[in-house]
């Protein structure tokens, strides 16, 4: 399992409009192959600052499957606009401790 984590930078003022965006764009991500889980958490301390974690079957189901194909292209269109600065995805792998 991959999990990816996104901080979004939501522009002041837009965080209603995305968060119905987001609402919508989950059935998108949610129907990808590979993909097992989201969650999208508010910051407390920051306005406008999310935190998106995305777990993924494996690396390639998020950064060929998903990004590569159609319905990313509806994702970005119903989200991409709302980022200032645009996020940085990192992916991580669970250490077994």
């Amino acid at each position: 399992m991959i999990l990816e984590a996104a901080m979004l930078h939501v522009k002041l003022g837009l965080e209603s409009e995305f968060e119905a965006a987001f609402q919508n764009a989950s059935s998108i991500i949610s129907s990808s192959n590979g993909y097992l889980s989201h969650e999208l958490h508010k910051c407390i301390e920051v306005p406008g600052k999310y935190l998106l974690l995305v777990r993924w079957k494996n690396l390639e189901s998020h950064t060929i499957g998903f990004r590569g194909s159609s319905e990313y292209q509806d994702w970005k269109k119903l989200l991409h606009h709302f980022y200032e600065p645009f996020p940085t995805v990192e992916h991580f792998e669970q250490v077994e401790i």
